[in-house]
C-alpha cells in the first residue's frame, strides 16, 4: 500500500482550481465578485477567444495595498473576514480566500493595483503558483487583473473547455448576473476588442430592463415585500413563461444563487397561473439578515442553506403569490412607464379594482349583476342576463367629461367568429378570448367558495346516469366525503352505472357526466387526500374548464360586458388556467401605424 504524502502546494490548487474555476466564466464571475467587494463606481471587463486566452477585469474600487499584493495569490488569504462570527455573519462576495490563488494555479496572472494613499501602482505577477516581485505600475486608481492562457498547464482540464462562442456566451452570462446585482455600478463589456455591453449606473428598476430586455421589463410586475426580510424585483406575467429555465435570476444579499427551496417557493406561486411545461421568468433580490443565511456551503458560492428554511419559504411564496393576484385584467403590467423608476426604487403594483358587481355605464345605464360563487339561478343565468338594457357602442359620447368613466377593459363593440370579443377602451381596441376569460373567472369562484365553505350545490331535476367501469363505481363509493366537499352528489346504480345527482351550483350548465368522469378520474390517480392539497387547483381548473362558455355561443352585448367587468375584478383574470393571456390591447397610435396614417 502507498504511504501518505502531503501534496505539493501548487497541486493542492490544481485541485481546488477544478471546483471553484471549472470554466473562463467562473473565473470571470470569482473576479467581478472580489472587485464588487472593492466598492468601486466602475467595473470593465475584456475577453479574448470567449475568455480562455484572456480575461481582464479593471475596476476603480479602493485598491490593494503594495505589502498585501503577494497576500492576495496565498490560499485562505482575505481581509473579509477573521473569526467564526465573521463568517457565520458575512456580507461580502468574497471570504474564502481560494479564488486568485487557484486562478493562478492554471493560468498567468497579472495583478496591478493602486490605493487612494498611494502615489502609484504596484504590480505582481504569477505564474503556476509561482510570484514575481512586488514592482511599480501605472495605473490611475482601483485594481486591473489579467488572466492569460487559462488551463496553459493542466491539459486534461483544457480538453473540456468548449467553443469559443459557447465560452462567451457563458461569461456574458456570468457578466449579466453580476451587473443586475449592482445596478449602482457601471458596467463594460468587450470580446475581442468588440464592445458588448454598456451599463451605466441606474435605478434597479432600469437596470433589469436593459440587460433582460424590453420585452421582459413590458411583460412583469412589481414584487416588493417585507416582513423582517424584504423580497424585491420583477416577475414576468405568465403570458411570458419559457420553455427553459434561462431568464431565472435570484440573488440573496446581492448575490446570485440557486437554491431548490427558493426554486420551489417560485413555482408554487406560478402553478396557479402557468402549465406545467413552461417556466416562469424573474428578476428576484431577497434581502435577509446575513446571519439567518450560510453562504459557506459550496466553493463556487452559487449555493446557500438558509436557517429558518419553511418560514422562508413561506414568505417568497406569498410574496409573489400576492403579486401575480393582482393581475386582474386591464390592469397595467409595472414597467409600463420607464420614466416612474427614476429613484431607483421598484414600483408599486399595478392597481387592481376593488370588487364591485355594478355594471357601469357612462351614457347612463347601470345594470345590477348578483355574481355570487354560490347563486340560484344556474351560472349562466347568473353571469349573463339577456335583456338588460344596453345603449349601442356608438352611443358612447366621446367627451372629456365622461372619458374617465371608461372602464379598464372599456365596452364590448361585437363578438368574432364566435370566439373572441372585440370592445372599445381609452386607449384603443381590446380583443378578449371568451373561453379562457370566462375559465379563469369560474376558477377563481371555485376556488374561493371552497376556501369559505360556501360551495353551493345544485340538485339535478332530473340525475344523469353514465356507464362506468367498476374502478369509478368503487371510486364514488369511497370517496363520498371528498366528493361532497366539492359539490358533487354521485351515487352508483348498479355495479357499472353511475348517476350524478347534484353538482356544484356554479357547474349546473356543465356536461354532468362527463365532468364527473373528470374528477372521479382524478380522484382515481392521485387520491382523494392528495385531491384536495396538493392537487386541489388541478382538479378545480378541470372544473372550470367544463364550465366555461364555449366556442361558437353567441353572446349578446350585455353578456359581453358582464364578462369584461368580471375580468377586471377577478384576481389573475389577464391569463387563463394554464398560462395563456385571456386579452391583449392594440392602441389607436399602433392602428394608425398599420395604416400609414399621418405618412
Amino acid at each position: 500500500m502507498a504511504a501518505i504524502r502531503v501534496l505539493p502546494d501548487l497541486l493542492i490548487d490544481q485541485i481546488a482550481a477544478g471546483e471553484v474555476v471549472d470554466r473562463p466564466a467562473a473565473a470571470l464571475k470569482e473576479l467581478l465578485e472580489n472587485s464588487l467587494d472593492a466598492q468601486p463606481s466602475q467595473i470593465t471587463v475584456d475577453l479574448q477567444n470567449g475568455g480562455i486566452a484572456l480575461i481582464r477585469v479593471t475596476d476603480d474600487g479602493h485598491g490593494i495595498a503594495r505589502d498585501d499584493l503577494p497576500f492576495a495569490f496565498a490560499r485562505h488569504a482575505t481581509s473579509k473576514i477573521h473569526s467564526l462570527d465573521d463568517l457565520e455573519r458575512v456580507a461580502t462576495l468574497g471570504f474564502r480566500g481560494e479564488a486568485l490563488a487557484s486562478i493562478a494555479a492554471v493560468a498567468h496572472v497579472a495583478l496591478a493595483s493602486r490605493t487612494p494613499q498611494d502615489k502609484h501602482a504596484w504590480s505582481i505577477n504569477a505564474s503556476g503558483g509561482a510570484l514575481t516581485e512586488v514592482k511599480p505600475a501605472a495605473l490611475a486608481a482601483g485594481t486591473r487583473i489579467d488572466v492569460r492562457d487559462l488551463y496553459f498547464n493542466t491539459p486534461a482540464r483544457r480538453k473540456f473547455v468548449r467553443s469559443e462562442a459557447t465560452e462567451f456566451a457563458h461569461s456574458e452570462n456570468a457578466f449579466r448576473r453580476v451587473a443586475l446585482a449592482r445596478p449602482d455600478i457601471g458596467f463594460t463589456l468587450t470580446h475581442n476588442g468588440r464592445a458588448q455591453g454598456l451599463l451605466k449606473p441606474q435605478s434597479l428598476a432600469a437596470r433589469i430592463g436593459a440587460v433582460l430586455g424590453d420585452e421582459f421589463a413590458a411583460a412583469a410586475i412589481a414584487v416588493d415585500e417585507s416582513a423582517g426580510l424584504r423580497l424585491t424585483g420583477l416577475a414576468g406575467l405568465p403570458a411570458y413563461s419559457r420553455s427553459a429555465r434561462d431568464a431565472q435570476f435570484f440573488f440573496v444579499n446581492g448575490r446570485f444563487v440557486r437554491d431548490k427551496l427558493v426554486s420551489h417557493a417560485i413555482r408554487q406561486a406560478y402553478r396557479d397561473v402557468l402549465h406545467h411545461e413552461r417556466h416562469p421568468a424573474f428578476a428576484l433580490f431577497l434581502e435577509i439578515d446575513p446571519a439567518r443565511v450560510d453562504v459557506n456551503v459550496h466553493p463556487a458560492k452559487i449555493e446557500v442553506r438558509f436557517r429558518d428554511a419553511h418560514a422562508l419559504h413561506q414568505f417568497i411564496f406569498h410574496a409573489l403569490n400576492k403579486a401575480l393576484s393582482r393581475t386582474a385584467a386591464g390592469a397595467s403590467p409595472a414597467m409600463a412607464d420607464a420614466a416612474a423608476f427614476t429613484d431607483g426604487t421598484l414600483p408599486a403594483a399595478p392597481f387592481m379594482p376593488q370588487p364591485d358587481t355594478t355594471v357601469r355605464r357612462p351614457y347612463g345605464h347601470q345594470a345590477q349583476m348578483p355574481l355570487h360563487a354560490g347563486a340560484q339561478p344556474a351560472f349562466y343565468e347568473t353571469l349573463f342576463r339577456p335583456g338588460v338594457p344596453v345603449a349601442p357602442p356608438d352611443a358612447v359620447p366621446q367627451t372629456a367629461d365622461d372619458t374617465h368613466e371608461m372602464p379598464p377593459l372599456g365596452f364590448a363593440l361585437a363578438q368574432l367568429s364566435g370566439i373572441y370579443i372585440l370592445a372599445q377602451n381609452n386607449r384603443g381596441l381590446v380583443v378578449v378570448d371568451m373561453h379562457a376569460a370566462h375559465e379563469r373567472i369560474v376558477y377563481e369562484r371555485i376556488k374561493t367558495a371552497l376556501d369559505q365553505h360556501t360551495l353551493a350545490t345544485q340538485s339535478l331535476l332530473i340525475p344523469v346516469s353514465f356507464a362506468a367501469d367498476r374502478l369509478d363505481v368503487a371510486a364514488a363509493a369511497e370517496n363520498q366525503p371528498v366528493l361532497h366537499e366539492i359539490g358533487f352528489d354521485i351515487a352508483a346504480l348498479s355495479p357499472t352505472t353511475l348517476a350524478v345527482r347534484a353538482v356544484p351550483a356554479v357547474l349546473a350548465d356543465a356536461d354532468a357526466a362527463q365532468l364527473a368522469r373528470d374528477v372521479l378520474r382524478d380522484v382515481r390517480e392521485y387520491g382523494a387526500g392528495r385531491v384536495l392539497t396538493e392537487r386541489r387547483n388541478e382538479l378545480l381548473s378541470t372544473m372550470a374548464c367544463h364550465a366555461a362558455v364555449r366556442a361558437n355561443r353567441k353572446l349578446g352585448i350585455a353578456e359581453m360586458n358582464a364578462l369584461l367587468r368580471e375580468m377586471e375584478i377577478t384576481e389573475r383574470s389577464g391569463q387563463c388556467n394554464h398560462g395563456r393571456p385571456t386579452w391583449f390591447e392594440v392602441s389607436v397610435a399602433d392602428l394608425d401605424k398599420m395604416f400609414m396614417r399621418g405618412r
